[in-house]
């Protein structure tokens, strides 16, 4: 499991089960998100644009819930366990909503 050092809290935190797989991901997001660059330089069907940026969204959340479910699993399992539940949780609500926009 990757992690990182969280220096608010000075602890190791879970980033991603997978950190390869993680970064892979973010690859063929760059890919696509180039790939509509030169739709539109080439002046493309602006609904063939929109279904890729439909699938590049899509692609990003996938990433992002990721992430969120390792840190739900590590960070906010521990802070619970360590009595900082509260504030952890606090944390992961306001990450969410941010992350629901």
């Amino acid at each position: 499991m990757s992690t990182h050092q969280d220096p608010e809290h000075g602890h190791r935190v879970p980033v991603q089960r997978d950190k390869a797989n993680l970064q892979e991901r973010l690859k063929k997001i760059e890919g696509q998100v180039r790939g509509v660059q030169k739709m539109i330089d080439e002046d493309r069907y602006c609904v063939d644009i929109l279904i890729q940026l439909t699938a590049i969204r899509a692609a990003l959340n996938k990433v992002g819930l990721s992430l969120l479910e390792g840190h739900t699993r590590g960070c906010v399992t521990s802070a619970i366990k360590g009595g900082r539940g509260d504030e952890a949780i606090d944390e992961l609500v306001d990450v969410l909503s941010k992350f629901a926009r």
